[in-house]
């Protein structure tokens, strides 16, 4: 999230050698920002699924006449880095700029319109925009993507493991929702009728309309305070800023040629693993990602479309450049890619994409190896990867069937500076964890257990961020089990000579009768039965540095925090602690 001001590093000085006040343009910059923040409080609070109004997954922009972003909520980033990519697509292939009137709002979900994969993230994936017009001319558009928890796809939920679209849910093409301040009944009609849950469903996507439109008044406040001529001068302004500071930033990085890999479905789970290669390639304030090499898309949902690699690869270049750069399409302008159709990173029609986050994890930490050889100072350990905790049941009372979970948060990578975060949503995820009480008033469940994973955090200078212990017990009939995560076998690295932190494993009814881990961590429903429990041990992140390097008295806070065993501390960082006095006895470093 940009919190900092451009006067730090004399965007403001810039903008007045140009003629723009330089206070006037903190104003609108941060005005659109808060107009696409407005954007995301007004779906939030008037949504009725929990993934939204507890886990708070969506996302807005603000973005020009052309799709390129000037503002953003702090939501999601693979939604966020989506939206402009997905507009630009409309734009090109459905409606182009003349053919938008006064009160429209366009709607898709499709990953596939327009021919290639730059269009939505996933079937439950909706997006919406909404025209702004000044004086009769298009200037902007307010833009919002929400997931949906079901779209009518072969399971609820839309987990699973589909190997093709078509089992994802009714695919909705660019189109005109409302035309003119109307909504096509007949189109909603269609939407409603192919989902398990249409009460939520239609009170969701209603509200995600009027965000938008309700959210046009709030840029017109500023273009009706400035004008159009003061706003565009202001708008070109930030975009040329945000890339002069980026290449800034990239131009410190070493000239070369950078190579790494991962693995994906690292437990074998459906013929893995599956290979991600990138060749990263700096010059001057250049830099090409280049995938080629990385594997064949597979029968499978993990497959990423085209706009959501791209997301994945800005988030992560925005994380290793200035944090005080304005977030807007100039910090993309410096980025060029490589990404062959038809492979893991470039999905290809009629790939299935549902779970197109193991691969988008994954080219974070993918992204961030290769540039650990330049910039180790600058990179982070790996983290927890994609982690989703679902179950649907019966719930009894209703007799509906209700699904419950969360995107899991795990342990996040360490970096340079600090240790890694604890159970955390990571990366291009950053959902909120919803409240067990939320949880538990919706859902039939009552969840056991919520702690820290002691020795689940990678090693290091810095040590990475511990992963959860998560316990319930469900209490609906005919239950299911829909479950994803990653690093269980191909642990979440470390860097600069940090060690990997623990991975991750699935465990139904444990001690208990009847107990049995799950043989991979990734694939088909799991049939439970009313009664049992699922506990999800999420992985740790990756160390930075040595870990015989960290500080003794860092080490006795973890001991007593629950974070390292004493075990550990003694054999891994060489400080032996009591642990009935929580002293520290030696040290042997």
């Amino acid at each position: 999230m940009d919190t900092g001001s451009m006067a730090a590093t004399g965007g403001l000085a810039g903008a007045a050698r140009r003629g723009v006040d330089p206070v006037t343009q903190e104003i609108i910059r941060n005005g659109l920002r808060a107009a696409a923040r407005r954007i995301t409080r007004r779906m939030i609070r008037s949504a009725n699924s929990f993934i939204v109004k507890e886990m708070e997954d969506c996302s807005a922009s603000i973005l020009d006449a052309d799709g390129q972003l000037l503002a953003e909520e702090a939501g999601p980033p693979i939604q966020l880095n989506t939206v402009g990519i997905c507009l630009k697509t409309i734009l090109k292939h459905y409606f182009p700029k003349e053919s938008w009137k006064p009160g429209d709002v366009v709607l898709t979900n499709d990953s596939f319109a327009g021919g290639g994969s730059l269009a939505a993230t996933h079937g439950n994936d909706y997006l919406v925009f909404h025209p702004v017009f000044f004086e009769g001319e298009l200037v902007a558009f307010t833009g919002l993507m929400v997931h949906h928890m079901d779209v009518g796809a072969m399971h609820m939920g839309t987990r699973g493991w589909g190997v093709e679209i078509f089992q994802e849910g009714v695919r909705i093409p660019p189109l005109k929702l409302v035309e003119g301040g109307k909504l096509d009944e007949k189109v909603m009609a269609i939407i409603l009728t192919n989902t398990r849950t249409p009460e939520v469903h239609e009170n969701d996507v209603l509200s995600q309309l009027s965000s938008v439109q309700v959210a046009a008044e709030d840029v017109l406040a500023l273009y009706r305070k400035y004008g159009r001529d003061t706003m565009q001068a202001c708008l070109d302004d930030l975009m040329a800023y945000s890339e002069r500071r980026t290449r800034e930033e990239i131009a410190r990085i070493p000239d070369g040629t950078y190579s790494h890999a991962e693995p994906v479905l690292d437990d074998g789970a459906c013929g893995g693993p599956y290979w991600l290669r990138l060749k990263v390639v700096k010059k001057g304030s250049d830099l090409l990602l280049d995938f080629t090499g990385t594997d064949p898309q597979i029968k499978g949902p993990i497959n990423s479309p085209l706009a959501t690699t791209l997301a994945a690869i800005y988030y992560t270049i925005r994380c290793i450049t200035a944090a005080e750069i304005p977030t807007n399409e100039g910090c993309k302008r410096p980025i060029s890619v490589v990404a062959p159709s038809g492979t893991l990173v470039n999905a290809s029609f009629p790939a299935a994409v549902m779970q197109r986050m193991v691969v988008c994890h994954s080219i974070v930490d993918l992204v961030m190896g290769a540039l650990a050889q330049a910039v180790p100072e600058r990179v982070m350990g790996d983290s927890c990867g994609c982690l989703y905790n679902y179950s649907m049941a019966i719930e009894p009372r209703s007799g509906r069937r209700v699904m419950f979970g969360e995107v899991v948060p795990g342990g996040i990578g360490a970096t340079a500076g600090a240790d890694g975060i604890n159970v955390m949503a990571c990366h291009v995820t950053n959902c909120h964890i919803p409240p067990i009480e939320a949880i538990e008033t919706e859902a039939p469940v009552r969840y056991l257990r919520r702690e820290l994973r002691t020795d689940s955090g990678g090693p290091g200078r810095n040590r990475g961020g511990v992963g959860q212990a998560l316990t319930y017990l469900i209490l609906g009939a005919d239950p299911q089990l829909h479950h994803t995560s990653q690093k269980s076998v191909s642990l979440p690295q470390g860097v600069v000579g940090g060690q990997p932190g623990d991975g991750g494993r699935w465990v139904i009814n444990e001690d208990r009768p009847g107990e049995r881990r799950l043989a991979f961590a990734i694939g088909e429903i799991e049939q439970l039965a009313e009664g049992d429990t699922v506990t999800h041990y999420t992985p740790g992140g990756g160390g930075y540095g040595a870990p015989r390097e960290r500080e003794a008295e860092r080490v006795l806070a973890d001991v007593e925090a629950g974070l390292v065993s004493p075990e550990a501390a003694a054999s891994i960082y060489g400080v032996r602690v009591d642990p009935a006095t929580f002293a520290i006895v030696s040290t042997d470093r």
